[in-house]
């Protein structure tokens, strides 16, 4: 993929003026009384959970689970890495990648939810855009990538199954046809992704009759013990990964499971890392008034209390960031939507939606705050409008403005409508769509969203909801209930 122009890292920018107002925002006072408790909170999520995690302490039951693994383990991998670059699970990860590289042209990567969503906005934010339209020599002979397991459709299983089979004659022995299979499930028990791993898996020996030769070709990311673990290490696969205790799925983009595919696809996962320690550091140290975490939390948890802001809409200025909202939606949604509590995420990308959703936005009900996420400088050269002789669209007198011009204009436009029907607006700025402004984004919000669990008063790690459709779909399938 092509590379930043400008690999230094910049600290990302937080504006919240436009959430500031005595008629529909918030005061600068309630703020500055929150400020105590926001540090607190975070004190004792580095200090008091940690401690618990670590063994050192009891977790008391409305603790369970206590996912806080995530905080620490974007440096301690790095750590890791730099005393044993061939031995740790960076060394060990890069080098099923690099020789993943030579063998297929195509990765199948098999998850639902967590296993699957942080991954899937990597991809988009960090490849070209058109990453799996590329020939094999455009993508630097790194593979295309292609997400099922995430459901149960019919026609998008066929349809994938259909373009790996791709009319060619079996075995296939040319890397240009090869596949292969990451399946990324904690204990092999989720049951949208089980089914996809047993049909894949049936037209992967279809392909590659050769046993030993399968086993390379499937790279599971599992616990130590588990249904998962247990194929795996009958199929005898060379390459497994870890899903790390203490990490839960809607937080493990920065373990294996986000990793590997990242890996596969050529990402700078150092960098990635890099960016996510560098948000934790900043998290730890700064005062709430100059903590982006604790900012973000608080304004958007005043305007909720005070102005019943109940939607947060991410507004996004990057369609390479779509799937990092849809990422972020479940974070969100899973962590603090309990006990009749929590705020409805919803991710918009302009200015596509401006010309859908929009128009209820300004003018409907008003329950919204409008989060924008911004990009600061583009990995394109700016295009311009260009002119030509035939003027009839009249766009030559924007001949020289360029889309990230426009797109400003847009964003400034947008922020000064709302404003002026009374809706809250913030800004965060983003110095570039990279791996390391990634990797900062990505921690800031996972971290924002344990703090405001805990300033709510509910666990934010566990998805009970969640596990009550999934008992439920399995008795209507005549299953027993998961364990």
């Amino acid at each position: 993929m092509g590379r930043a122009r400008n690999q230094r890292m910049q600290p990302l920018r937080f504006d919240y003026q436009g959430a500031i107002s005595p008629r529909f925002g918030i005061e600068p006072q309630w703020l500055e009384e929150l400020a105590p408790h926001l540090e607190a909170i975070r004190d004792e999520m580095l200090d008091r959970d940690l401690a618990m995690l670590a063994g050192q302490q009891p977790i008391p039951p409305q603790l369970e689970p206590l996912d806080a693994g995530f905080i620490h383990l974007p440096a301690r991998l790095l750590e890791a890495y730099e005393a044993d670059r061939q031995g740790s699970e960076l060394g060990q990860l890069f080098r099923m990648a690099t020789a993943m590289h030579a063998h297929v042209d195509r990765v199948v990567v098999l998850g639902i939810g967590g296993s699957y969503m942080g991954a899937r906005a990597l991809m988009d934010a960090c490849c070209q855009p058109y990453w799996n339209e590329l020939s094999r020599g455009a993508r630097g002979s790194r593979p295309r990538m292609y997400f099922e397991g995430n459901n149960v459709d019919n026609d998008a299983s066929q349809g994938l199954l259909q373009l790996l089979a791709g009319g060619q004659q079996r075995p296939v022995i040319d890397e240009h046809q090869r596949w292969a299979l990451v399946v990324i499930s904690k204990s092999g028990g989720t049951l949208e992704t089980a089914i996809a791993f047993r049909q894949f898996l049936r037209a992967l020996q279809e392909s590659c009759p050769d046993r030993e030769q399968l086993a390379k070709l499937v790279i599971p990311v599992t616990g130590a013990d588990g249904k998962l673990a247990k194929l795996a290490a009958g199929l005898g696969c060379p390459d497994v990964f870890p899903v790390p205790d203490g990490v839960g799925g809607r937080f493990s983009v920065f373990s294996a499971v986000g990793l590997v595919p990242a890996a596969l696809l050529g990402i700078n996962c150092i960098h990635l890392l890099e960016g996510a320690a560098a948000m934790t550091d900043h998290f730890a140290s700064a005062p709430a008034a100059e903590n982006l975490v604790l900012q973000m939390v608080g304004v958007n948890h005043l305007l909720q209390k005070h102005r019943g802001a109940s939607v947060r809409v991410l507004s996004i200025w990057s369609k390479a960031l779509e799937t990092f909202g849809l990422w972020y939606d479940q974070l969100s949604a899973e962590s603090l939507g309990k006990r009749g509590l929590g705020f409805t995420p919803l991710t918009m990308v302009n200015t596509r939606d401006l010309h859908s959703r929009h128009q209820q936005h300004q003018q409907g009900a008003p329950d919204k705050v409008f989060n924008n996420i911004i990009v600061d400088n583009y990995r394109a050269d700016p295009l311009p409008v260009g002119s030509q002789e035939d003027d009839s669209d009249r766009l030559n007198g924007l001949a020289e403005r360029t889309l990230p011009e426009v797109m400003r204009a847009a964003v400034e436009g947008t922020n000064q409508a709302l404003a002026e029907d009374d809706r809250p607006t913030t800004n965060l700025w983003l110095p570039r769509v990279d791996e390391l402004h990634m990797g900062q984004l990505m921690q800031l919000l996972m971290l924002a969203t344990v703090v405001e669990g805990r300033l709510m008063g509910i666990n934010p790690y566990g998805q009970p909801g969640v596990e009550a459709y999934k008992r439920n779909m399995q008795t209507l399938l005549g299953m027993h209930s998961p364990k």
